[in-house]
């Protein structure tokens, strides 16, 4: 069986988290070449390079994030082990890192996360937004505990990870006042030539409503392709075009952006999930968010 020398490692993890040799040798009191040594040390017995020269100063290399984000766990938790042992309360709140993909809706993302900030034990909750595809490559480096998005892992995906259905719903069409009751009537018929505001190409939302248009024979005036959901909304509350989002959020932004509804279909079905490396959840704040959605968020879609 192999054995990390838990000496070389946490000297990696000072020098990651100073910046540089210099000041961690200051700090933990050694040479600059005994603690250069000592990461060499650890190089070699992991068989990867941990740092990388960028100019005069060390930068961290892929699999030395991954190492550093694990020593950081473990240091943490060694300290949590002494407290544990000296009777003292750690008080620190558990960590819940948490990639968003930027095609989730900010509305159905507060939704999803708030059961994660409801539990007994306080929760740090830290949230990155990117793409679906540069989540994933941090959920694989143990960067993210989670990862919420609008479609499963697919098939072609470099990353082993596993899909969680957080539940699903239909879609309703929204629009400002004036524009609701020219539409409403004859919905979805009277689609036909108005302006729409849709996601851009690639989301899970557009690719549904593409299809449905197509098989509604419906051409509307695509008016605007836009990327930050918020904002697609913001300019449908100012009247420039009809636009579509979760019926799971349909209240929220209702009242948020002071809109009509137009329209639903049930026909449109929004799915969002979580992707983690495991194949079963087991961090108590992902649990909650799942436990959540299916309980609440999306209760009505499922009859529970």
């Amino acid at each position: 069986m192999d054995w990390l020398n838990y000496h070389h490692l946490l000297y990696f993890w000072m020098v990651a988290r100073e910046g540089g040799l210099a000041p961690a040798a200051a700090k933990l009191r050694l040479t600059h070449p005994t603690l250069h040594a000592q990461i060499r040390a650890l190089e070699e017995s992991l068989g990867e390079k941990l740092f990388a020269k960028q100019g005069r100063k060390l930068a961290l290399t892929e699999v030395g994030r991954m190492v550093y984000g694990y020593a950081d766990e473990i240091f943490l938790l060694g300290g949590e082990l002494l407290d544990a042992v000296k009777g003292r309360p750690t008080g620190r709140p558990a960590r819940l890192a948490v990639g968003l993909a930027d095609v989730v809706p900010k509305l159905v993302a507060r939704r999803l996360l708030e059961p994660a900030l409801q539990l007994d034990q306080p929760v740090r909750l830290i949230v990155t937004e990117d793409s679906t595809e540069r989540l994933l490559a941090q959920l694989s480096l143990h960067e993210l505990d989670v990862v919420i998005s609008d479609a499963p892992v697919g098939a072609g995906t470099a990353v082993r990870a596993f899909s969680h259905l957080l539940g699903e719903c239909g879609v309703t069409f929204f629009a400002a006042r004036a524009l609701a009751a020219k539409v409403r009537p004859g919905f979805p018929r009277s689609i036909e030539g108005q302006p729409i505001l849709l996601p851009t190409e690639g989301t899970g939302l557009r690719r549904s409503l593409d299809h449905w248009f197509d098989k509604q024979g419906l051409r509307p005036v695509i008016a605007a392709e836009i990327e930050d959901s918020a904002l697609l909304k913001i300019l449908g509350q100012k009247g420039l075009g009809v636009f579509a989002a979760p019926d799971a959020i349909e209240d929220e932004v209702r009242r948020q952006y002071e809109v009509e509804v137009v329209g639903r279909s049930e026909e449109l079905r929004e799915r969002f999930y979580a992707l983690s490396v495991e194949r079963r959840l087991k961090h108590p704040a992902v649990v909650a968010i799942l436990e959540g959605a299916r309980r609440e968020v999306f209760a009505a879609e499922d009859g529970s």
